[in-house]
């Protein structure tokens, strides 16, 4: 079931059975706080296993762009476009967020971004390949973060 993230009274629907909840709350408030100041857009989250297409599009850039594989089970996932930019995530149950933005224009911008819930280690298969640097957020405490750019197309 689609559930509006509400980023003034954060929740853990959806995100119970993370061992860092509470921190993953906080890192998808920040994300749906994001998306409605900047474009207008209610930032809407569905379990996993009801959106498959975001899951499956996210999951093969990881693996074609990077040859990488979430060892991780995806609890929630979204998908949209905006501005003229196709965005989708997948929340999972270690505490990471990726996302990709992928500009419909041939000549845009298009990268992958990773983010790691405050209290979580640098999943294994991310640890030896990325740099994170660190944000503060009043939602989400603080959030380590990387990218890559994507070059193929998706």
């Amino acid at each position: 079931m689609a559930y509006v993230v509400d980023f003034v009274n954060v929740s853990t629907v959806g995100l119970e059975s993370s061992p860092v909840a509470e921190a993953l709350a906080g890192l998808r408030a920040n994300e749906a706080r994001y998306h409605k100041n900047k474009y207008d857009h209610a930032f809407t989250v569905s379990p996993a296993s009801e959106a498959p297409e975001a899951l499956d599009w996210v999951t093969r850039i990881l693996a074609d762009e990077r040859d990488i594989v979430i060892a991780s089970r995806p609890l929630e996932v979204t998908s949209f476009e905006v501005d003229g930019i196709r965005m989708a995530y997948v929340f999972y149950e270690s505490g990471l967020s990726i996302n990709v933005m992928y500009s419909i224009a041939d000549d845009a911008k298009r990268a992958v971004g990773f983010k790691l819930s405050e209290g979580m280690d640098v999943p294994e298969e991310l640890a030896s390949r990325f740099k994170f640097a660190r944000q503060k957020s009043k939602l989400a405490g603080v959030i380590r973060g990387s990218y890559f750019v994507i070059k193929g197309e998706y």
